[in-house]
């Protein structure tokens, strides 16, 4: 629940300061506030690989797929790639469909986790309905923040 909450604080403030300033900055369009909010989602669960939740991200991996200690740190190492490159106008495109594609690549860890009540920092792990969801909606803050317009569009 905390990348969701990080996610949607750091969307709203960033286009509220958009706001204070409109038609200038690229925080003055929902894309632009988006791409901050999903830098800030993707740093935060891309740091947890590293810091803090690293075992219970390994318990979460299939064990089909093979050496959780490897998925873990690629996977992290590709979330904060795409953090960062989702903020640079040269790389938002191929920084958007790399997250577009590890959004993808991770569910089944989420559904394992769901389905075998894996927790994650003590907390239970989120109902494969709720996950599914939530990775919906993060799939579709992606696309926006990496394909929708830049600019304000004025009649």
């Amino acid at each position: 629940m905390a990348p969701l909450l990080v996610f949607v604080v750091v969307t709203l403030l960033a286009r509220f300061a958009g706001s204070l300033n409109p038609g200038r900055g690229d925080f003055a369009t929902l894309p632009g506030a988006l791409r901050a909010g999903v830098a800030a989602l993707f740093v935060l669960t891309g740091g947890a690989h590293f810091i803090g939740m690293r075992a219970d991200l390994m318990r979460r991996v299939p064990p089909v797929f093979g050496n959780p200690g490897f998925w873990v740190t690629l996977t992290g190492l590709a979330e904060l790639a795409g953090a960062i490159g989702i903020l640079i106008p040269v790389t938002r495109r191929i920084s958007t469909v790399g997250l577009l594609l590890l959004l993808l690549a991770v569910f089944p860890a989420n559904v394992y986790a769901a389905t075998h009540q894996i927790t994650l920092a003590g907390e239970a792990a989120t109902p494969l309905l709720q996950r599914g969801i939530e990775q919906i909606v993060y799939f579709a803050a992606v696309l926006w923040a990496g394909f929708g317009r830049t600019t304000e569009h004025r009649s």
